[in-house]
């Protein structure tokens, strides 16, 4: 053996998304950038208010991280996308990092809520994990007030809306 490095025959694809994690339209931007062939690792953030953060209470966080994540697995999984799944940091930029080094993703997808409701857009997540990780990221918006859901960047375009399912 020469000690080079074998290609990964197959693409890897992190994802990170709280509440927006059970969207059909992540679901349905997993299964086309995996096109099949494709390891993907979805990670849910313990999602934590200050207080409990600040006094090390992180159980329920973990539960509720555990439910919606057990449901994304389910739900990609009846759409024939087989992924597994971690319970990540409160701080989705942290969770992202630890990720990282442990699944050399080739791009990120990051589901978030929309700018008027959403506290990862309010820190500028997306900017932030683009600069710092330098892969390709998808920008999914699921807006489950309004029942819209759309890629970033992309407009009317790609937007999907539950009333018209």
């Amino acid at each position: 053996m020469n000690g080079d490095v074998q290609p990964r025959s197959r693409r890897r694809i992190l994802v990170i998304a709280n509440e927006t994690v059970e969207g059909k339209v992540l679901r349905e931007a997993i299964g086309f950038r995996a096109r099949n062939d494709a390891e993907v690792l979805v990670i849910a953030p313990a999602l934590n208010s200050r207080l409990r953060y600040w006094c090390s209470d992180e159980d329920k966080a973990r539960e509720a991280a555990e439910a919606r994540l057990a449901n994304c697995l389910d739900r990609l999984d009846e759409a024939g996308i087989h992924a597994a799944g971690r319970i990540g940091d409160a701080n989705p930029l942290q969770a992202i990092a630890d990720n990282l080094r442990m699944f050399s993703a080739d791009e990120l997808i990051i589901a978030t809520h929309p700018e008027a409701r959403s506290h990862w857009l309010a820190r500028n997540l997306v900017d932030k994990a683009r600069r710092r990780f330098a892969l390709p990221v998808l920008h999914v918006v699921v807006d489950t007030e309004r029942q819209r859901e759309y890629i970033a960047g992309y407009g009317a375009a790609l937007e999907w809306s539950a009333s018209a399912a």
